[in-house]
């Protein structure tokens, strides 16, 4: 299922405007109120329901054209560090095998994940922290960011997804993620709060190669294919 982005006709980037822009984040922790005062930001708690709960009534207290979610994620594919951009989201604990149903896929529903393009990084949300790899294999996993990619696709709000790794889904997942969660906010608001943009529609995994892509003074327009 396809989730909408911000696009403007013969633009390859989303432009983030703090008026009409939401940014949802499971703790504040992860992105303190105070670091960004121009933005408004709000704190769902952790999981899938407390995501789909609190983003829900944000979203409707808010009415924002932009909804961001921000958060730190655990990577499962080695090469990913640093702050990524997700475009595939996946609902890695949902298993209705049984009754003839792809693993994550909710039943009676038609895809079993949410995708604004073809190809890029993956992330499997669920309510649990992951230490060892899932049977669902993804590039990240976290525990909130399908739940507001469904609410934002149900609402028809320009979605867009960041998340820093913090760590590598292991048995160390615990202590290294309370180590980076510092640094994973100042990262966001550097890269991407301080830009205003997303460069969703450019090559490249992370956000640097997208960031680098763009300053190139040799860019043509191969460079912003999918």
């Amino acid at each position: 299922m396809s989730l909408t982005w911000n696009l403007q006709l013969g633009e390859s980037v989303v432009r983030f405007d703090p008026k009409n822009t939401l940014i949802l984040v499971a703790l504040e922790a992860e992105l303190p109120r105070e670091m960004i005062p121009s933005w408004k930001v709000a704190y769902t708690g952790v999981g899938k329901v407390n995501a789909a709960l609190k983003g829900s009534e944000y979203v409707a207290r808010f009415k924002p054209v932009n909804l961001i979610n921000f958060g730190t994620a655990g990577a499962l594919n080695p090469e990913l560090s640093g702050l990524l951009e997700v475009t595939q989201f996946f609902q890695r604990d949902m298993d209705a095998r049984e009754m003839g149903f792809a693993l994550g896929q909710t039943p009676f529903e038609e895809a079993p994940y949410f995708s604004a393009q073809e190809h890029g990084v993956s992330c499997g949300t669920g309510d649990s922290f992951v230490t060892a790899p899932p049977e669902l294999q993804t590039d990240l996993v976290d525990m909130e960011a399908f739940a507001l990619a469904k609410l934002a696709q149900m609402a028809g709000i320009h979605f867009s997804c960041f998340k820093y790794v913090s760590d590598q889904a292991d048995e160390n997942s615990p202590s290294a993620w309370k180590i980076n969660l510092a640094h994973a906010s100042h990262v966001f608001v550097n890269e991407i709060l301080a830009n205003r943009v997303s460069y969703n529609s450019f090559k490249g995994n992370t956000w640097l190669d997208k960031k680098n892509i763009f300053k190139r003074s040799d860019v043509t327009k191969n460079d912003f294919k999918n």
